[in-house]
C-alpha cells in the first residue's frame, strides 16, 4: 500500500519560514508529478506548487518568490520550503502525488495534512 506522510508543520510568526516534507513509502514503482495544497478554514482547496520528476516547478501567484518546492528522487521525498510567511498562508497543507504502484498501475495519492499557522 502506497502512503504519503507530511511532516514539519506547526506555528510561525509572520514573516518567518517553515519547512514541509512529505515521504512517499510502499510498493512504488515510480512517482511523477508532486506537490502540495492547502485548505483554510470555509475555503476550497487550493494548488500551491508542483513539481515534475524531472524538476520543473510551478506556483500559485500568492506563494511565488516566497515558496520553494523541491524533491529528492531517491527518497521519494517532497520538500516545501516557505518563507515571508504571511497569516493568510495558514491552512492544512497536504502533499499529493502521481504514483505507479506495484500491482495498482498510477493513481494520485494524498498525504493526511499538516497544519500550518501564521500569527502573533
Amino acid at each position: 500500500q502506497v502512503r504519503l506522510v507530511e511532516s514539519g508543520g506547526g506555528l510561525v510568526q509572520p514573516g518567518g519560514s517553515l519547512g514541509l516534507s512529505c515521504a512517499a513509502s510502499g510498493s512504488i514503482l515510480s512517482i511523477y508529478a508532486m506537490g502540495w495544497y492547502r485548505q483554510a478554514p470555509g475555503k476550497q482547496r487550493e494548488l500551491v506548487a508542483t513539481i515534475t520528476s524531472g524538476g520543473r516547478t510551478t506556483y500559485a501567484d500568492s506563494v511565488e518568490g516566497r515558496f520553494t518546492i523541491s524533491r529528492d528522487n531517491a527518497k521519494n521525498t517532497a520538500y516545501l520550503q516557505m518563507n515571508s510567511l504571511k497569516p493568510e498562508d495558514t491552512a492544512v497543507y497536504y502533499c499529493n502525488a502521481h504514483i505507479n504502484a506495484q500491482y495498482r498501475g498510477t493513481s494520485q495519492y494524498w498525504g493526511q495534512g499538516t497544519q500550518v499557522t501564521v500569527s502573533s
